[in-house]
C-alpha cells in the first residue's frame, strides 16, 4: 500500500476555512494525493464567499471534473464558446455535487459564507496545460472581477435559483 490513509473531520474543516479566510485568494486546496503526477488527484477546495475563480474548461488534455459539497452552498455556472451561461446549478443542498465533463466551460462559487468541496479529477498536474482560461471573462485580479462576479450572481438570482 502506497501513501497514508487520511481522514476527513470538522477539526480539518475549520483549520481549513480559517486558512481560506486568511489567503489572498479566499481559497485554499487540501490535497489527499501524495504529488502532482498522481492520477486522480483528490483534494479539498474551501472556498470563502467573494473568491473569484475565472472560467475555464479542462480541454487538453481532457478531463472530467466531480465535485462534491461538504459544507456550504456553491453557485456553478456552465457556458457557452462565447461566453453566455448555458446552466446554473446551487449546489450542497440538493444537489450535493456534479460531474462535469471535459471540455465544459465552467466557473463557481460560494454563495454561503464558506463552502468546502471534495473535488476529484484525473492527473497529472501541470499548471501550463491544466487550465484553458475564457477569453471572454476577467482573469483573476483583473479590475472587472467584482462587476463580473456579481454579474453571474445576478444571473442565478433571475433564474430563481
Amino acid at each position: 500500500m502506497s501513501g497514508s490513509v487520511q481522514t476527513l473531520n470538522r477539526e480539518l474543516l475549520e483549520d481549513l476555512i480559517q486558512r481560506a479566510r486568511q489567503s489572498p485568494r479566499l481559497r485554499i486546496n487540501h490535497n489527499f494525493h501524495a504529488s502532482m503526477e498522481d492520477n486522480p488527484h483528490r483534494f479539498l477546495n474551501v472556498m470563502v464567499k467573494g473568491t473569484y475563480i475565472a472560467p475555464h474548461r479542462h480541454l487538453d488534455p481532457p478531463k472530467a471534473e466531480s465535485f462534491l459539497v461538504l459544507d456550504g452552498e456553491v453557485a456553478f455556472f456552465i457556458f457557452d464558446d462565447s461566453g453566455a451561461v448555458l446552466r446554473t446549478e446551487v449546489v450542497g443542498r440538493d444537489p450535493i455535487g456534479i460531474d462535469l465533463p471535459a471540455g465544459v466551460w465552467h466557473t463557481l462559487t460560494p454563495l454561503s459564507a464558506h463552502a468546502v468541496c471534495y473535488e476529484v479529477k484525473p492527473g497529472p498536474y501541470t499548471a501550463a496545460t491544466d487550465k484553458d482560461f475564457a477569453p471572454w471573462a476577467p482573469r483573476e485580479g483583473d479590475a472587472g472581477v467584482s462587476a463580473y462576479l456579481e454579474g453571474l450572481v445576478a444571473i442565478l438570482r433571475n433564474r430563481g435559483a
